[in-house]
């Protein structure tokens, strides 16, 4: 189960990055800005977005790569099962002495209703999960564009 969540924290670092690096802005220096004014421009301008929008983006992303993976119940067919068939067999008793057949209806109702609650758990739990990704991919997204402002104002040509 831990390979299992470092893997999962692991693509989820990485498809942040590649969302991070492939929505940066490209810049081109339109007025024959050297290379190292370049350099010196773009980390100014990349201070003053993290100032003005609040968004770190190496921030963003270690958030979401160690975001906590969400449990997994163990056994969870198994307890409905077990729980269905007490009751079924309770409820058989009582209806004739069919105590076999309302255990075994019981733990296949039961069985049945957990998968349920355990699929309603799991869609909810990726719900939010896709809800975390896109605000971090709406908070990378402004910060770019602040970064793309600064740059402009700076007479570079930005995509």
């Amino acid at each position: 189960m831990r390979r299992s969540v470092r893997f999962l924290a692991g693509i989820m670092l990485s498809s942040v990055s590649v969302v991070a690096l492939s929505a940066q802005p490209i810049i081109y220096p339109a007025r024959g800005q050297s290379a190292e004014r370049q350099q010196i421009d773009t980390q100014e301008c990349h201070a003053w977005a993290q100032r003005t929008t609040g968004v770190d983006p190496v921030a963003v992303a270690e958030q979401m790569a160690y975001a906590p993976a969400p449990e997994q119940q163990r056994g969870g067919l198994l307890r409905g099962a077990g729980g269905g068939a007490l009751f079924g067999t309770m409820v058989g008793g009582v209806a004739g002495g069919h105590w076999g057949e309302g255990a075994g209806i019981g733990a296949l109702v039961g069985s049945m209703g957990m998968g349920m609650r355990m699929r309603r758990e799991r869609q909810q739990a990726a719900m939010q999960q896709e809800g975390m990704q896109q605000q971090a991919s709406g908070q990378l997204a402004t910060y770019n564009r602040a970064v793309a402002a600064c740059m402009t104002g700076r007479g570079y040509t930005v995509e």
